[in-house]
C-alpha cells in the first residue's frame, strides 16, 4: 500500500501540507474561501511538529492493525479492506475520542464539522490520486510511496 512518508531533512516548515489539506477538505476547494468563509484554520489533517532546526509533517500511518479502529465504539473508525485506508465515517461517529487517545503517533485530533465531533485525521485524499499534502509540498518533505517492511 502507497503512503505519505516524511522526510524531515527537507522540511523548511512552510505548513503548505497543511493549507494544501484544508483546502482538499473544504467544501469550497478553493484557498480563500476555506480560510476566510469556511473559517477552516486548524482543520488540516497533517500538523507540522516543530522543534527546531528540525521539523517533520505527522500524519496518520495507516497501520496495518490500527488500535483507532480496534478503540472506535460507534464503528465509525474503519479500515478499508481493498485500499488500506484508514478513515472516519463520520455519521457514525459519537465524539468518545478513544481513536484520538488510541494512536500511538498523535496522528488523529479532536475536530468538529457542522456541529458535529470528527476526528481529523488523515484519510490519504483517497478521492483524488496523490494527497494534496504531497501536491502541495515545494521541497518533496513528504512522498508519496509503497515501501517494504523494514525499509
Amino acid at each position: 500500500m502507497k503512503k505519505v512518508y516524511a522526510r524531515p531533512a527537507y522540511c523548511m516548515n512552510c505548513h503548505l501540507c497543511e493549507v494544501n489539506c484544508i483546502v482538499a477538505h473544504s467544501r469550497s476547494r478553493d484557498l480563500f474561501r476555506a480560510y476566510k468563509r469556511e473559517n477552516l484554520r486548524g482543520t488540516a489533517r497533517v500538523i507540522v511538529e516543530e522543534r527546531l532546526p528540525l521539523s517533520v509533517a505527522v500524519q496518520c500511518r495507516h497501520c496495518d492493525d490500527p488500535r483507532c479502529v480496534a478503540g472506535c465504539i460507534s464503528g465509525a473508525m474503519v479500515k478499508d479492506s481493498e485500499t488500506g485506508i484508514v478513515y472516519c465515517q463520520e455519521d457514525k461517529c459519537v465524539g468518545c475520542w478513544t481513536c484520538v487517545a488510541g494512536c500511538p503517533y498523535g496522528a488523529i485530533r479532536p475536530g468538529e464539522k457542522n456541529g458535529r465531533p470528527v476526528p481529523l485525521k488523515c484519510d490519504l485524499c483517497r478521492e483524488a490520486g496523490e494527497p494534496a499534502c504531497v501536491a502541495g509540498c515545494p521541497n518533496r518533505a513528504l512522498v508519496f510511496e509503497e515501501r517494504r517492511a523494514g525499509a
